[in-house]
């Protein structure tokens, strides 16, 4: 009986954390962290998932590890939030009980990377359930939408409609925004909750913070002039405001 061959962890220490690709666009970097930066604060108190960025994404078929996958962006639930002390250097599905990504985001650059066909077929036959191919600047030239949704369904990647899409599996939606991040106004992706309220940055989060902090010190301030004013009142018909 020909004996299969099981990968453990002294392949995944040899495997590269990523494709070594260089990216065509900042954004390619700082829209999957700014989608990190907000889920993990709405995730703040689960342990049981992981984002990742241009992070390698290795399995195994027919005995053979296939090339590595390298979306942008990547979630995957059910998984170890840390995975050691050392965090995870790239994502082996014989590692991660082979639970793949539930979803996978792909930026399209200026150049062309198979988004819609090869990588598209790639993560189907992984299992990744849900797809989001962004693409602001050359989607006319793919003849495709800015921002377009896949739902895995029998096996088969089906587009969807909406905007956010909402991922009843997750518990979030997805859309476009306008919007600051890094002092960098433009569109980005956000996440969305079910009544199709995106959720706050961290930068956005700190201001709300700062300003209801003044106004409740402003509230404070006008409160104890109000009762020094009461005071001095009592005093003129003397009485003692601390005897009342």
């Amino acid at each position: 009986m020909l004996e299969i061959h099981k990968p453990g962890y002294a392949e995944y220490l040899n495997l590269p954390s990523s494709d070594d690709e260089p990216v065509d666009h900042e954004i390619q970097n700082l829209l999957p962290n700014l989608l990190l930066s907000i889920l993990s604060w709405v995730w703040v108190d689960r342990t049981d998932w992981t984002w990742n960025v241009d992070m390698g994404i290795f399995y195994y078929r027919n005995g053979q590890l296939q090339p590595a996958l390298c979306p942008d962006g990547f979630l995957s639930v059910g998984v170890p939030r840390q995975r050691s002390e050392q965090l995870r250097l790239s994502y082996a599905m014989w590692m991660e009980d082979e639970i793949p990504p539930i979803f996978v985001l792909e930026i399209v650059s200026k150049t062309k990377g198979g988004e819609y066909d090869q990588k598209l077929l790639r993560y189907a036959d992984l299992g990744v359930l849900y797809y989001c191919i962004y693409n602001p600047d050359h989607y006319q030239r793919d003849r495709h939408d800015p921002f377009e949704i896949y739902k895995l369904i029998d096996g088969v990647y089906q587009r969807q409609s909406g905007e956010p899409f909402w991922m009843p599996e997750l518990e979030l939606g997805i859309g476009r925004q306008i919007g600051t991040f890094q002092a960098i106004d433009r569109e980005w992706l956000y996440w969305f909750n079910e009544a199709g309220d995106r959720y706050l940055t961290p930068e956005e989060r700190s201001s709300l913070f700062q300003v209801q902090a003044k106004a409740f010190e402003a509230q404070a301030e006008d409160a104890q002039q109000r009762a020094d004013r009461l005071a001095a009142k009592l005093r003129e018909l003397g009485l003692n405001p601390e005897e009342i």
